[in-house]
């Protein structure tokens, strides 16, 4: 939730600078930069390396070792001394099953695989995970989380259910379906499209007439028909190497990774 509020103000701020409102683009900028700082000190568990997943009533952190933190790394609120500890965690045998990310880590007193939120896996929890990752540079990391999951889709028809139990790969060569899981299910059915966006590293931003694609961990691909800025633009991994033809007149594809907005609003030149 912190984090989300945090991309909340940011967006706010980068709608106030497009309108050229200075002052609420400072005014939002403050308070993404305040929540941070706030988050940042009352979350993190220093003697754990990782974050609360909340405050209890007396303002207490409770130590639950959970998915959530991945979705900070997607927001950008975690800073960045603390990620690589985030990330070792995240892809630790405790939380990654070989198929995903477990909501609840399996050293947790409330762990349970057959649960619903309690150590289950959710597709589209670890699409945002992987994106998070993706974005503080952990490219590996988020290449095994992509690719365990879509290889767990495979077991389910090619088409992911709602959620998955969380039983280790070690333990059962196919993921274990969930009995009451929905499928199909329509963040489940979005989650290979945000995984295979968060491999190509495609960042779009039509008003600044530019776009990145730098792939992670894809050798051979092809997307026909992306609509763009009113055109439809074709992309190509092979071997790779990535090319992005129809691309309409104005807009600059750049074969590297966009720098993320962090703390302060930061715009492309």
């Amino acid at each position: 939730v912190q984090g989300y509020v945090y991309a909340a103000y940011n967006a706010r701020a980068h709608f106030a600078h497009e309108a050229g409102d200075q002052r609420l683009e400072a005014h939002w900028t403050g308070q993404a930069t305040r929540i941070r700082e706030a988050f940042n000190e009352r979350f993190w568990l220093p003697d754990r390396g990782y974050y609360a997943i909340g405050l209890d009533a007396g303002g207490r952190p409770i130590d639950s070792l959970a998915s959530n933190m991945g979705h900070c790394l997607w927001t950008g609120i975690v800073d960045e001394d603390k990620a690589d500890a985030v990330a070792a965690h995240l892809l630790s045998p405790e939380m990654f099953t070989g198929y995903g990310v477990r909501t609840l880590a399996s050293g947790m007193g409330a762990y349970n695989p057959m649960s619903y939120h309690n150590g289950s896996v959710w597709p589209h929890d670890n699409a945002i995970i992987a994106a998070g990752l993706m974005r503080y540079g952990f490219t590996e990391e988020a290449r095994r989380i992509a690719f365990g999951v879509l290889e767990a889709a495979e077991a389910f028809g090619w088409r992911l259910p709602e959620l998955f139990c969380g039983f280790g790969r070690d333990e059962f060569a196919w993921p274990v379906p969930y009995p009451t899981s929905c499928s199909p299910q329509a963040w489940a059915a979005a989650t290979p499209v945000q995984l295979v966006r968060s491999l190509l590293r495609f960042d779009p931003c039509v008003p600044r007439g530019q776009i990145w694609v730098a792939p992670v961990g894809l050798d051979n691909l092809r997307i026909t028909g992306v609509p763009l800025a009113g055109a439809r633009i074709d992309l190509e991994v092979a071997d790779g190497d990535v090319s992005v033809t129809g691309v309409p007149r104005g807009i600059t594809v750049h074969s590297e990774p966009r720098h993320p907005m962090r703390a302060a609003l930061h715009q492309v030149s």
